[in-house]
């Protein structure tokens, strides 16, 4: 494909951090280099479009080093500016100013519902989804998922360890304001009794009936994870749970930002690229307002006002399954 002359593609990271943004930027800036385009990296996100935060850089080499690293290089910060008409208005002219003819947005569905809202005032823009809930609609996987999802595997098992030793309950939390992909996944992974998430209520009589069940079945420890956004607090869940007889004494372990961190697994990194790198070919061939994602082995393209109309469910089948393999 032949790109457009002095094309000028600018790239941002929103939301908030998932690790394999810094392979997908490498991956943007390096195709976009690889097509003779100019390269501008946004710095914080959408407030930083709209300050004109803007690095012009000279080649390839300017994104080396990055491609293990956890968190944003470009960091990312959430503007309260960019939700009005006004302050995307002025990102607008910041990038008309610095000659970006489009760009490319790394992040979760705010970020996305962003380019969204450019490309409806005339920017071509192409979203790459980046969320450790996997909740975005259109891809199967995104960006940081993976890394996430082991990160907490590896918590879990250490925290097994002690439950076992010492015949507790263990209520691990994990990320998950809305979506409990993250809690339903790791329990799978990770044998847990039960997965609390938002998507499926219950009471804490009923997590009792299952702890105290798993007791009598001659279990010498209980793994219990649970979504933040669960219907029940884990902090009231572990108070009321000690209260009661069920065999185990219970403790409460918050794992919090720890799984936004680390260097990517070689899965993200993958994936990071696939998508960087199709975004940038997409953009050139004249596509706006769309995102990339991963359906299947493949790299396929979904409108971004669907992606943004739509949430990815969780899977009951995956839900049921963690009480199928409790045994």
């Amino acid at each position: 494909m032949s790109a457009k002359k002095d094309y000028t593609l600018g790239v941002l990271t929103s939301g908030g951090d998932a690790p394999g943004m810094n392979a997908c930027v490498r991956a943007v800036a390096r195709a976009g280099f690889q097509e003779g385009v100019n390269m501008v990296g946004v710095s914080n996100g959408y407030e930083g479009l709209i300050n004109g935060e803007f690095k012009r850089w000279r080649g390839a080499r300017e994104v080396g080093g990055i491609l293990r690293l956890g968190g944003t290089w470009l960091q990312a910060q959430r503007s309260e500016r960019f939700r009005e008409k006004n302050g995307q208005r002025e990102a607008i002219r910041r990038m008309n100013e610095e000659g970006i003819d489009g760009l490319i947005v790394i992040g979760g569905d705010g970020s996305l519902a962003g380019a969204h809202a450019l490309a409806q005032q005339g920017v071509n823009v192409v979203g790459i989804p980046a969320s450790i809930d996997n909740d975005i609609w259109g891809t199967d996987m995104a960006i940081g998922v993976d890394t996430a999802l082991n990160t907490i595997m590896e918590s879990v098992d250490k925290l097994r360890d002690t439950a076992s030793s010492h015949t507790r309950a263990f209520l691990v939390e994990t990320m998950g304001r809305n979506s409990g992909y993250l809690a339903v996944q790791a329990g799978i992974a990770c044998g847990a009794e039960l997965v609390l998430c938002p998507e499926f209520p219950t009471t804490v009589e009923n997590v009792a009936q299952i702890i105290e069940a798993a007791y009598k079945r001659g279990k010498n420890h209980a793994i219990i994870i649970v979504a933040e956004g669960a219907s029940i607090r884990t902090t009231d869940l572990a108070q009321q749970l000690d209260a009661m007889d069920i065999g185990f004494k219970t403790r409460m372990t918050i794992l919090g930002h720890i799984q936004r961190g680390g260097s990517p697994t070689a899965f993200d990194r993958l994936l990071a690229a696939r998508l960087g790198i199709r975004a940038v070919q997409v953009l050139l061939e004249g596509q706006n307002d769309i995102m990339v994602g991963l359906r299947g082995r493949d790299i396929t393209v979904a409108p971004l006002e669907d992606v943004v109309s739509n949430k990815r469910p969780v899977n009951l089948e995956y839900y049921s399954m963690v009480r199928m393999l409790a045994q």
